[in-house]
């Protein structure tokens, strides 16, 4: 094979399909993106009728970069003949279904795309100066090989579970399957959801809808002192911005890491559209006598077993209490979030990669990971290093822009530098008209 692309993107998610759409009309560009699914189907197991997204229909694949782009929401609203309606609902925040669906209408607009293609092997081929990416096709098993100059890796994150459930994992539930364990949940006579995300929320609201026909006893514990909602003020949305990522990544790894632990509030907490429709389910529920149900706080898992008769016997601990107590169920659901995990096909290009510590990469400002620093690019890797932004769908436009801005060596969208009213480092001078004095 001769042809060499300019960039190859692994991985068809949300990110990489908005980097499919701002790199199409780039006169000369030559790309090319490869997924081993069969198609774009976005966390189905989640689909509920009732769930929306967190962030504003403006966080798009594109408009963020490209406000003028066919690939727009708005615009897909006005193809499929739905844009007035949406003007009428008033709503910023697309149903996630909805969500899904335009994506799938995006990729039906696109030629560079590749569905069931299995990603299996990379390396640098050094008397071409490229990569060549292997692997197979997943219906057919007939391999493929492709030669690119940079790629940009998007295979996502992958559903995890505490070690303390690996033993029983095929007893238990994860969040990212709910729809499909939904019916088995349904017929069991009690249900314990712990988590303490949007997940988590979403899962106990639509049981708990369901409680009196199925009759079961539903629990939702939580390792968090309360059910925390999303931060969502204007002034605390300017920590999603190129200043503050600025910021964020200048500080020592172990600031960051510390800062990390302490925002979960910002990016993993729960709409509080959400908690209070809880509230009032369970209000309206009560007035026809007691619900079956429990929410506990401040109790974090640490062993999980089934016993003999098929339940689950679960240890919390009570973090301001500082004890243990037991807790058992016939079906578990675990809203424990998703995880990064290593693509195995990177092994033989490791020595190309700069690495932070092992199993993860030091992402630098422009979002590339190789040690040439523009070779190698990664979506939704870089949560130490570009913080609390990375899986947020509205910064997705902005690291798409930079990543382009890297690879074609121009700038073809604007990458703002400041978009904040607020400074995150140290103050600049002001003039006494309270300008900021020159530099």
């Amino acid at each position: 094979m001769n042809k060499i692309y300019d960039f190859i993107g692994i991985g068809i998610g949300p990110f990489n399909l908005g980097l499919a759409c701002l790199a199409e009309p780039i006169d000369g560009l030559d790309c090319l993106f490869l997924d081993r699914a069969e198609g774009f189907n976005w966390h189905p197991g989640m689909m509920l009728d009732s769930a929306t997204l967190q962030t504003p229909f403006m966080a798009d694949l594109v408009t963020l970069a490209d406000p003028t782009s066919r690939f727009s929401f708005l615009n897909y609203a006005k193809q499929i003949g739905r844009l007035y309606a949406f003007y009428i609902k008033e709503d910023f925040f697309l149903m996630r279904r909805e969500y899904n669906q335009y994506c799938q209408w995006v990729v039906e607009q696109l030629n560079s795309l590749r569905f069931g293609h299995f990603v299996q092997h990379v390396d640098y081929l050094d008397e071409r100066r490229c990569y060549r990416v292997r692997g197979v096709h997943a219906r057919s098993g007939e391999g493929f090989e492709f030669l690119t100059r940079r790629l940009v890796l998007g295979t996502g994150t992958t559903p995890y579970l505490p070690s303390c459930c690996e033993g029983v994992a095929e007893h238990v539930s994860h969040s990212g399957n709910y729809l499909q364990d939904k019916p088995r949940l349904q017929g069991k006579r009690s249900i314990t959801v712990v988590g303490s995300g949007q997940s988590a929320a979403e899962i106990y609201y639509d049981l708990l809808q369901e409680i009196d026909r199925h009759d079961y006893q539903l629990n939702w514990i939580t390792r968090a002192p309360r059910f925390f909602p999303l931060e969502y003020t204007k002034l605390t949305l300017e920590m999603t911005s190129p200043e503050y990522i600025d910021y964020f990544h200048s500080l020592p790894r172990s600031t960051r890491e510390k800062l990390i632990d302490s925002q979960k509030g910002l990016y993993k907490g729960i709409n509080a559209t959400l908690i209070n429709a809880i509230y009032d389910e369970l209000y309206n529920q009560s007035l026809k006598g007691e619900v079956p149900t429990q929410l506990l706080t401040n109790a974090e898992l640490r062993r999980c077993q089934r016993l003999a008769d098929g339940t689950l016997e679960l240890e919390f601990f009570q973090h301001e209490l500082q004890q243990s107590y037991r807790h058992r169920c016939e079906a578990l659901v675990m809203a424990s979030g998703y995880q990064y995990r290593l693509p195995r096909f990177i092994q033989p290009i490791a020595e190309r990669i700069a690495w932070q510590a092992p199993e993860r990469f030091a992402v630098a400002r422009n979002y590339s990971i190789d040690r040439n620093g523009g070779e190698v690019f990664v979506q939704n890797a870089g949560l130490a290093d570009h913080g609390l932004v990375t899986p947020d769908l509205g910064m997705g436009c902005y690291r798409n822009a930079c990543i382009l801005r890297e690879i074609c060596g121009r700038e073809h969208y604007a990458v703002e530098t400041k978009i904040a009213f607020q400074q995150f480092s140290l103050p600049q001078p002001l003039t006494p008209q309270g300008a900021v004095a020159a530099r």
